[in-house]
């Protein structure tokens, strides 16, 4: 079993920029490939960005490339999503989740995550 913890979200302007953390119980966190997630008012979840166990693989969404940085520490069981140049459209609640993998992929299918966390809140306001 993982427990998976977000936090960093909240308000900001268009342009700034926010860290958002999650924090995994187990003490098999680097067994586990990441991702964020985001599900805005009205739609249907969205995958962002997703990192292999090791951290040396990454997978971005095309709209947030260039912007957005997934970064893990497994020292430290947590997995960081670095936001910058936010925009109104990045508002949502994001997600982080688990996948079991030892392969080192990642994956952008909410179907190959185990484990999830229960959201933190971006609002980018304009």
């Amino acid at each position: 079993q993982v427990q998976l913890v977000e936090s960093g979200g909240g308000l900001v302007q268009a342009g700034g920029s926010l860290r958002l953390s999650c924090a995994a119980s187990g003490r098999t966190f680097s067994s586990y490939a990441m991702g964020w997630f985001r599900q805005a008012p009205g739609k249907e979840r969205e995958f962002v960005a997703a990192t292999s166990w090791s951290g040396g693989s990454t997978l971005y969404v095309d709209s947030v490339k260039g912007r957005f940085t997934i970064s893990r520490d497994n020292a430290k069981n947590t997995v960081y999503l670095q936001m910058n140049s936010l925009k109104p459209e990045d508002t949502a609640v994001y997600y982080c989740a688990a996948a079991l993998d030892y392969s080192g992929s990642y994956y952008y299918v909410p179907s190959a995550y185990h484990y999830w966390g229960q959201g933190t809140q971006v609002t980018v306001s304009s």
